[in-house]
């Protein structure tokens, strides 16, 4: 295939649009989500408690990288990554809808459950998808896959912009009618390029017998009856939502990480590396616990604590979400650069791994000197720059992490491994609902300081287990 996308294959334009686009309805939603739920009803919001609503925050946004099974397994078994990858894009532009028209808690459910499974079908399968434009030893796979986060991240920077703005002059239903127009744009996009997309990427790799079809049907029907009922009954508490995801996560981790070990479909060197991601995917989980309370933590930080007034003009909060995505454009390229630039001679992946571990606890460490402050106390470049260190600890770790998700995946369960990798950040993100219940500005030292050693610590353990796992990798770096 020619190269004529930034040196990389064409095909990678078409997705890198489709994921730009998503995530620009995908962020910029969630850019005014929190607010939206905690906000009086004077300001326009839902008044519920604080606590709950980074309970709900956290939980959405675990659900979204949980739904990467489903997204995976269907286009393994069933339909093959292109098509699931189309079909969930329709899924998260009706959610953006029913946020937009429906009131209430009644467009909250309806809005993020259908966002949330349409956003996991798309993540996995455009991850996988791209990965399936390089062969296994191709040197710009990495290259390939920082271009695509840069389309991710144009998406992040432009959706809470705009559709924090428009939720400032016409109220948050217009900011979220506003996400589900991105998400049209997107889905007309990949619609007239389909076709460009490579012939692997339709077929089912693994395809489930009819019999399984029907089984599969069963048993999804349950599941959905017994959420249902548990909804009713109060089981599903809002308040404590975000831990039931972390609970699904680690239950769901452990049992693909057994399916995938235990098939008789894979090699003894493939079982090598599955086991060798295994470090990985816990390093990821703790890194994500700390970068995703961008959207719990750092936005309740961002609406009391911020000085964010610029001459006699306050930016909206949301707009705090888009100094992350300025940097990862900005460094994007030049860590592209580098690994290209490096080749074969650049760190391993455990010690990329391990070294974005260590940045993100550096980076809640620098929140102590700013503790104790009171309402508008911290500079608004002071978390530019904390941000800063985020975006860092974050392109050591992300892109290399979907990369070696494709590269380390057994043939037989190649979009299902990436799914694997997301569900290292839906522990995460889970997590990060359920850490944001602990803080409190009167102990925010503490809640800065232990977990940042926290993840200083494990990154540290893992750096030093860098070579046994580079051995498992059985020659992928």
């Amino acid at each position: 295939m020619p190269s004529t996308f930034f040196g990389q294959p064409r095909a990678l334009a078409n997705l890198f649009g489709v994921e730009l686009w998503e995530r620009f309805s995908f962020y910029g939603m969630q850019g005014i989500l929190l607010i939206y739920l905690y906000y009086s009803a004077a300001d326009g919001g839902l008044g519920i408690d604080q606590g709950t609503a980074t309970s709900i925050v956290g939980a959405y946004g675990g659900a979204v990288y949980l739904s990467t099974i489903l997204g995976a397994w269907t286009a393994d078994r069933l339909l093959g990554a292109e098509r699931v990858l189309f079909l969930s894009a329709v899924l998260v532009m009706c959610g953006h809808i029913a946020l937009a028209i429906l009131p209430g808690l009644v467009g909250v459910g309806a809005g993020l459950v259908l966002i949330a499974i349409g956003s996991g079908g798309v993540k996995a399968n455009a991850t996988s998808l791209v990965g399936s434009l390089y062969a296994e030893n191709d040197e710009r796979r990495d290259a390939g896959f920082s271009l695509f986060y840069l389309g991710i991240n144009l998406g992040a920077l432009l959706g809470p912009l705009l559709t924090g703005l428009l939720q400032t002059r016409a109220g948050f239903h217009w900011g979220f009618a506003l996400a589900a127009v991105g998400m049209a744009i997107g889905l007309i996009q990949y619609s007239l390029g389909r076709r460009r997309l490579p012939e692997a990427g339709r077929e089912v790799p693994n395809p489930l017998p009819v019999r399984g079809v029907y089984v599969a049907g069963i048993v999804f029907v349950v599941l959905v009856v017994v959420v249902v009922i548990a909804a009713m009954t109060g089981l599903l508490a809002a308040d404590r939502l975000s831990t039931i995801v972390v609970v699904l996560s680690v239950i769901a981790s452990i049992g693909y990480f057994g399916l995938i070990l235990l098939s008789q479909r894979i090699s003894d060197v493939e079982r090598r590396r599955v086991f060798a991601f295994i470090p990985m995917f816990l390093a990821s989980a703790a890194f994500w616990s700390l970068y995703q309370q961008q959207f719990t933590v750092v936005t309740i930080y961002s609406d009391e604590r911020l000085d964010r007034t610029i001459g006699s003009w306050e930016i909206p909060v949301s707009w705090v979400q888009s100094i992350n995505p300025v940097f990862i454009i900005v460094l994007s390229g030049v860590f592209a650069a580098l690994w290209t630039r490096l080749g074969d001679r650049q760190p391993s992946t455990p010690l990329k791994f391990a070294a974005g571990t260590v940045i993100m606890g550096i980076a809640f460490l620098l929140f102590l000197p700013l503790a104790g402050g009171g309402p508008n106390s911290t500079p608004l470049l002071a978390l530019a720059g904390i941000l800063l260190v985020f975006t860092i600890a974050e392109l050591l770790l992300s892109p290399v992490g979907l990369s070696l998700s494709t590269k380390l995946a057994p043939h037989a369960f190649h979009t299902q491994m990436v799914a694997l990798f997301y569900l290292s950040v839906a522990l995460g993100t889970a997590m990060s609902g359920t850490l944001a219940g602990y803080y409190d500005p009167s102990s925010e030292t503490a809640y800065f300081g232990i977990l940042g050693a926290v993840a200083i610590v494990l990154g540290l353990a893992l750096a030093a287990l860098a070579r046994p796992i580079s051995r498992l990798m059985s020659g992928v770096r």
